[in-house]
């Protein structure tokens, strides 16, 4: 009888484990296309991300660079001091955008352009993204807004 019990409260352990890991896989698998790596555009430069894969790329919007051609399609330069990457976006740009102020993009790095499919930008004066400014701490070239 004791014996049984342990045999049974063994099988029970060993089921409630394989139910965890195929449980853990499945939501790991559901969540594959849901996770956005965020990159600095120094890291975009160095190692260049397949053109298959989607990730977030932030920094300063370049002084000078913003060219809204005809319709919606809009061009533009991200910096974190190291590095620019050139950036598109096809539609309506938020109305805080603007350039030497912070962004962050969602897309494609494809043939040397990140084609972004979603652009956010600061909410107010002195906001920037906490990526963003970590990026640009790590390139000694981030500054704290006025007060």
């Amino acid at each position: 009888m004791k014996n049984l019990k342990k045999q049974r409260r063994i099988q029970v352990l060993a089921l409630a484990a394989i139910a965890l890991v195929v449980a853990t896989g499945l939501i790991g698998y559901a969540m594959r296309d849901g996770i956005n790596y965020f990159r600095s555009p120094s890291q975009v430069v160095e190692t260049p991300p397949p053109p298959s894969e989607v990730f977030r790329i932030g920094g300063l919007v370049e002084d000078g660079s913003l060219v809204r051609d005809q319709g919606e399609t809009v061009s533009f330069a991200v910096t974190d001091g190291g590095a620019t990457v050139p950036v598109t976006f096809a539609g309506v740009l938020p109305d805080l955008f603007e350039e030497n102020q912070g962004m962050v993009g969602t897309g494609r790095f494809i043939n040397g352009v990140f084609e972004a499919s979603e652009i956010l930008a600061k909410h107010d004066e002195t906001y920037m993204p906490k990526e963003v400014v970590d990026a640009l701490k790590a390139q000694g070239v981030y500054q704290e807004p006025e007060s």
